[in-house]
């Protein structure tokens, strides 16, 4: 089944999948950056989070409810809030440029598996499944970006780095 979906001949169906992916991280964290309830004094997060905690049977896991709770009452939300902003942007960048695409498809993972445990579901079980079949796809899911580029130069590099042997000093 990997192989399947590691086929270069899919790439394509990858390419189109992981920049749709990306432009809707990027759009959501370009909504972000420019509101300053995000930006500035992060209470849309906490408001979020409270009404998050605050729902009877919306979280299904004590331990989350208890996490959100202490970012609650720590006031994590103000600087919380700027990371969520700047790293949704930052995964829909990657995942539109093909660049740091595993990274990228990880931490949209994360995000989107965070927004579910919260109780939010909307359009996060979708990208969160996408993006799992992307990471299963390998490199092929890259095969049309900068990282296929990235790579090829790092495995030349360190060709030539193995190749010229260090002089010993006298």
């Amino acid at each position: 089944m990997l192989n399947l979906l590691r086929d270069r001949r899919l790439s394509i169906l990858w390419t189109v999948i992981r920049i749709w992916l990306g432009w809707q991280w990027l759009q959501a964290g370009l909504h972000k950056l420019a509101d300053p309830k995000w930006m500035e004094t992060g209470v849309a997060l906490k408001g979020y989070w409270t009404k998050a905690v605050g729902t009877p049977g919306l979280i299904h896991y004590g331990w989350y409810k208890a996490f959100l709770n202490g970012l609650l009452n720590s006031g994590s939300h103000t600087w919380f809030a700027k990371f969520v902003a700047v790293g949704e942007f930052l995964t829909g960048v990657g995942l539109i440029l093909g660049a740091l695409t595993v990274v990228a498809l990880v931490a949209g993972a994360f995000m989107n598996l965070n927004y579910m445990l919260a109780g939010t579901t909307s359009t996060n079980p979708v990208l969160y499944t996408l993006a799992i079949i992307l990471l299963l796809a390998g490199s092929a899911t890259y095969y049309y970006g900068v990282d296929r580029f990235l790579f090829n130069y790092l495995r030349r590099e360190r060709k030539d780095t193995l190749n010229n042997p260090v002089p010993a000093h006298k």
